[in-house]
């Protein structure tokens, strides 16, 4: 197996804006390892939610090649694509995105739904991924009963629920306080990195970066690596 989780080819990516056309990345090339966290950094505006939108097919550039375990995106249908994100890409968002009309249980086994998981299947994982986050009491609780810091925890199991080759996060700690925060953090990072998992996280924050195997910056369009 290789060891390239993401491959970034010489990738342009631009939009037309009214009368201005706006170039957000031009002949962009990086790879990214299976197994490391790396934070994405750079001030807003740069283009590192765009980025994560090519590094999961929801945009296509608009040259150059964005492979990702070993899939060329460009190469894929939209509906490919979906599929292809269902099965190997869990996200993570500052917004937790989660389905108010769903309990907490039923957050958790849609993704396993889609994926056409027996029931038994997807009880017992959800069960299981709640008891390990700590959260098992609430798997028929509603999402407006639960604080901020739990929504954001069931927010991350659903992004695991599915076991994905690689998480997106867009900065997943933004709505929460300091100590929270680092509290999802800890509970990301611990259970990536046990199931070997990779993660690319965007992120303003210096702390959360610090919690990253590697860090990059996204600077003009181009993606610098910070040693």
């Amino acid at each position: 197996m290789t060891t390239i989780a993401i491959e970034l080819d010489h990738v342009s990516k631009s939009y037309q804006e009214g009368d201005c056309h706006r170039v957000v990345f031009d002949k962009m090339s990086s790879l990214f390892n299976r197994g490391k966290v790396v934070a994405i950094m750079g001030r807003s505006g740069s283009g590192k939610t765009t980025l994560l939108n090519l590094m999961s097919g929801i945009e296509l550039a608009n040259e150059g090649s964005v492979c990702v375990l070993n899939h060329d995106l460009s190469l894929m249908t939209e509906t490919q694509r979906t599929i292809f994100r269902r099965r190997y890409i869990g996200f993570v968002f500052q917004e937790f995105n989660l389905i108010p009309t769903l309990s907490v249980g039923e957050n958790l086994s849609l993704p396993l739904e889609l994926l056409k998981k027996n029931r038994c299947f997807s009880r017992k994982r959800v069960t299981k991924l709640l008891d390990h986050i700590g959260l098992l009491e609430r798997i028929t609780s509603f999402p407006d009963r639960l604080s901020g810091g739990e929504q954001q925890r069931i927010a991350v199991a659903r992004a695991l629920i599915h076991d994905p080759e690689l998480i997106l996060a867009d900065e997943p700690t933004g709505n929460l306080d300091r100590d929270t925060g680092r509290s999802i953090l800890k509970l990301l990072g611990t259970i990536v990195r046990e199931r070997k998992k990779t993660m690319v996280i965007v992120t303003h924050s210096e702390e959360v970066a610090g919690y990253c195997d590697e860090i990059r910056v996204l600077v003009d369009g181009f993606l610098t690596e910070v040693s």
